[in-house]
């Protein structure tokens, strides 16, 4: 071992030590008006989960439940973000809409059929976040009319990392609320569809 690091200094613990419980909040202990970070899930503290742009569709099912997530990164690496795909994108109408347009079987469906490319994903601020209420974070989800929201942090040469997310679902849970989301259209396509 390299002779410029030092041993900490470390002692026997006292009687009647206790261990740290972690609390997890319950509905109704989270307000509008609480700090926007009370809901937030922090990806350095909470690994995101990721899957390959040619998993097939049981494989992202297998992967979500195994995870026990509902939202899965779509990368070509571990870190290069290609989309995102969910739950609903694999029980909803996308795969039947990809097999009415493309033919195929269900099982033959990939990630990068279904998923919501880079291309159309919306993402806050983290400074924006650390100024926000919970309240601003329940607006901006309804009014978007999606289930979940990315965070992101803008380095200084202009590239993004996406280092957390709100999700419709867990500020639910916290606080006891249902919220309700829009249905407006997100792309062309959807606004065309819509119309037809």
């Amino acid at each position: 071992m390299n002779s410029s690091y030092q041993s900490l200094p470390h002692e026997l613990l006292a009687p009647r030590t206790s261990i740290l419980q972690h609390r997890a909040l319950d509905s109704d202990q989270v307000t509008p008006n609480d700090s926007a970070e009370l809901v937030y899930t922090d990806f350095t503290h909470v690994r995101p989960f990721t899957i390959s742009p040619t998993a097939t569709i049981d494989q992202i099912n297998a992967r979500m439940m195994a995870c026990g997530v509902r939202l899965l990164f779509v990368t070509e690496t571990d870190t290069v973000l290609q989309g995102l795909v969910t739950y609903t994108d694999l029980f909803g109408e996308k795969p039947v809409r990809y097999i009415k347009e493309h033919g195929g079987s269900r099982e033959e469906i990939l990630a990068q059929d279904i998923m919501t490319p880079l291309a159309q994903l919306e993402a806050l601020s983290k400074s924006d976040v650390l100024k926000a209420s919970v309240g601003d974070i329940v607006k901006t989800i309804e009014t978007a009319g999606r289930q979940h929201m990315l965070v992101c942090h803008t380095h200084e040469n202009g590239s993004q990392t996406v280092i957390g997310l709100f999700s419709s679902t867990h500020i639910e849970k916290l606080t006891g609320v249902k919220l309700e989301l829009s249905t407006r259209a997100h792309t062309f396509a959807d606004l065309e569809r819509a119309l037809t």
